[in-house]
């Protein structure tokens, strides 16, 4: 049996790129999702082992001590990590896995992995961004704010991926991203002006 290959989806906060891989993954009967561990409180309607392993700052510590993390990271205040074991059994069943995990965790993966391929997910505009930000009604105006310059200065490190995707329609960021993970067809041009993006 092959070994699976790791693709590592990366995009600030509001991007869509959660959305985008559970799409791919019901689609795509080859390709499974790393749950995270982390030590934030679950949102509404999010299950323990389906989208977080959701543990105490204790367990979360021994985790790290016990090296069994392939990252970790704190992210507003709260600790992520990418369980070793669960990704290289995977791995070693052939089947290709989604990390959906921020630009430090991608370079600590890429470090330890160097074979997995990196994907930055961007929006069309901070706009728009900022827009689904809202729109999905969990944080408090001061808490966007704090996220679009999160974001900022998170998207600034686009050019460190082996691909950009831009999420302006999704079917068509699905599209990209299919043919990234299958090799079969090609992404997309970039069809936004980055630095536009990052600048304005």
């Amino acid at each position: 049996m092959d070994k699976g290959r790791l693709f590592i989806f990366s995009a600030a906060s509001g991007t869509g790129k959660t959305s985008l891989a559970k799409a791919l993954i019901e689609s795509m009967p080859n390709l499974a999702f790393s749950v995270s561990h982390t030590t934030r409180p679950p949102r509404a309607g999010e299950q323990h082992g389906t989208h977080y392993y959701f543990v105490n700052q204790e367990q979360f510590d021994e985790m790290v001590a016990a090296d069994r993390f392939l990252e970790h990271a704190t992210v507003f205040g709260n600790f992520y990590g990418t369980s070793r074991a669960a990704v290289e059994n995977m791995l070693r069943q052939g089947k290709n896995v989604i990390l959906d995990i921020d630009w430090q965790g991608a370079h600590a993966i890429k470090e330890k992995m160097p074979e997995s391929v990196s994907i930055f997910i961007l929006p069309p505009s901070r706009a728009e961004l900022k827009a689904r930000l809202i729109k999905r009604g969990q944080d408090s105006r001061e808490v966007i704010e704090s996220r679009m310059r999160q974001a900022m200065a998170e998207m600034a490190h686009y050019p460190e991926f082996d691909h950009v995707v831009v999420n302006d329609d999704f079917d068509s960021a699905l599209g990209d991203l299919r043919a990234i993970i299958t090799g079969v067809g090609s992404p997309r041009p970039l069809n936004v002006d980055i630095q536009a993006l990052l600048s304005d």
